[in-house]
Parts: structure tokens; C-alpha cells; sequence
């Protein structure tokens, strides 16, 4: 069983600070048995990070959209597993106002890091949540799931302004946590290749932007944002075709003496 030593013991071993910022994406089942289950999961991060900042996506891509046009903050249920809809509940933490890929956050600066998320007309705008990772010089842990589960590459995509990535805009409704009703105009997520994601795992770590450990039975990604990021960016920058098109590997020129 999963305890809340052992979580300790691998943020620790990842060179994490309790002041650090962190986010999960998380497979319960990958894990196996953890004592608490998904709320002593949370506790357990949430016990270390005392000074930090915790954070829980709680997507809601797939059922907001233009048949069911409303996020409703205290109400519309995360699509993308356990621990988000624990998360999406508990009352210790600050679930943003974003209407397709919300984020819970837990500690002192919660409500801060979540603010004016009502304001995004997409999934991972600049100036938003999900940048502001880069800017918190975040790690993401990647708990028994892989790349194509990591969100935040869609920040990069939109810091880039790569092509074709985001629909016609279409208009949704996001119900606040007083019932105050705003209406926006948002793009949602074309074709990205997040499926093929994991293309990026060897150049990422060739620099020591994605390393591993395990938790119970899962073994876990280590992705930080900063190294992430300036890889990412660069092999965009010297490829000239789409590198999450389709399942390949990334020519090893494009990176092996690239310093990050």
C-alpha cells in the first residue's frame, strides 16, 4: 500500500522543495492501493507541499461543448478519471473558473494561481494557468500515465502559435461559485498529436527535462517545465513537418548537442 512516507520519499528523492509547485496527472489503477485512496493521495501531496502550491486538473473537454454548453464550477464532473472528480470536490481547494481544462489548486496561493481563468478563450492561452507553470518553474509528475496525458505540451503549442491547433471559436456559458452566469466565445482543441506526445521522451531525456521514479506499482515522469519547454521549442523551431503527427522517432540530430 501506497503511504504518505513514500510520497514524501519520492518528491524528496525528485529534489522538490515544499515550496515547489506541482501538478499530477495520475492513473489510480497504475498505482495500485493507496492508503486514504484518492483524498489520502491528496493529503499526502498536500502535507508536503506546505509552502507550494498543489494542483489537480479537472478537465472537462468532453462534456462541455457546443451540446452541452455550460461549466458549471460546483457542479459539471471531470472526464478524466478518479482523482480529478475527488479533487473537484474537496473543499480545501480552489477549482478555476476555465471551462474545458480546469485546474483545483491547494495551499496559501491557490486562489491567486487560478485567478480570471473565466477570461481564457482557449485551452492553454498565454498569461493563463497553464503557462503560468513555466513561470512557477513547475514540475509535473506523470503518475502511472505517459506524455500524451501531459497538458501542459498544449501550453507550449500555444506559446508557439503553431498552426491549426484550435477550433472555430463556439459559445459557452461558465456558472461561477455564486451561480453568476458569463458568456464566452472559446476555441477548443483541433488536431494536436497529444497521442503522440511520447515522441518527445528521448530528446527530453537527453537534457533532463523528463525523469522517473516509481510509486507503488507505477512508475512516474518527472517533467519539468523549464528544461520541457526549451527543448520542446527547439526542436519545433529545426523540424520542418509536424512532430506529433503520427508515432515516430525524433531524428537524434535534431537534439543530441542542443545544451538546455
Amino acid at each position: 500500500m501506497v503511504t504518505k512516507k513514500e510520497v514524501h520519499r519520492l518528491l524528496k528523492n525528485a529534489g522538490i522543495r515544499p515550496d515547489d509547485t506541482v501538478l499530477i496527472h495520475t492513473s489510480m489503477k497504475a498505482i495500485g492501493e493507496v492508503d486514504g485512496g484518492c483524498d489520502g493521495l491528496i493529503d499526502a501531496f498536500c502535507s508536503y507541499l506546505t509552502d507550494g502550491l498543489f494542483l489537480v486538473p479537472t478537465h472537462t473537454w468532453a462534456n462541455v461543448d457546443e451540446s452541452s454548453p455550460v461549466y458549471d464550477v460546483r457542479a459539471t464532473v471531470p472526464c478524466i478519471g478518479a482523482l480529478p472528480r475527488v479533487a473537484a470536490r474537496r473543499e480545501d481547494g480552489v477549482r478555476s473558473l476555465h471551462p474545458t481544462h480546469s485546474i483545483v489548486a491547494f495551499g496559501k496561493k491557490a486562489a491567486e494561481f487560478v485567478a480570471g481563468e473565466e477570461r481564457a478563450t482557449s485551452p492553454c492561452p498565454q498569461g493563463f494557468a497553464w503557462s503560468r507553470l513555466y513561470d512557477k518553474k513547475a514540475k509535473i509528475l506523470l503518475l502511472g500515465v505517459g506524455l500524451n496525458r501531459n497538458t501542459y505540451i498544449h501550453a507550449i503549442d500555444e506559446m508557439l502559435e503553431l498552426p491549426n491547433r484550435l477550433t472555430p471559436p463556439i459559445p459557452l456559458s461558465i456558472i461561477d461559485y455564486e451561480g453568476k452566469r458569463l458568456e464566452i466565445s472559446f476555441r477548443k482543441h483541433g488536431f494536436t498529436g497529444s497521442e503522440n506526445f511520447d515522441n518527445f521522451a528521448k530528446p527530453l531525456e537527453k537534457c533532463g527535462a523528463l525523469t522517473y521514479s516509481t510509486l507503488g506499482d507505477a512508475r512516474v515522469g518527472i517533467f519539468d517545465t523549464v528544461k520541457g519547454t526549451a527543448m520542446i521549442k527547439h526542436l519545433w523551431q529545426v523540424a520542418s513537418y509536424h512532430l506529433c503527427q503520427e508515432q515516430m522517432d525524433i531524428p537524434e540530430n535534431y537534439y543530441k548537442d542542443t545544451e538546455i
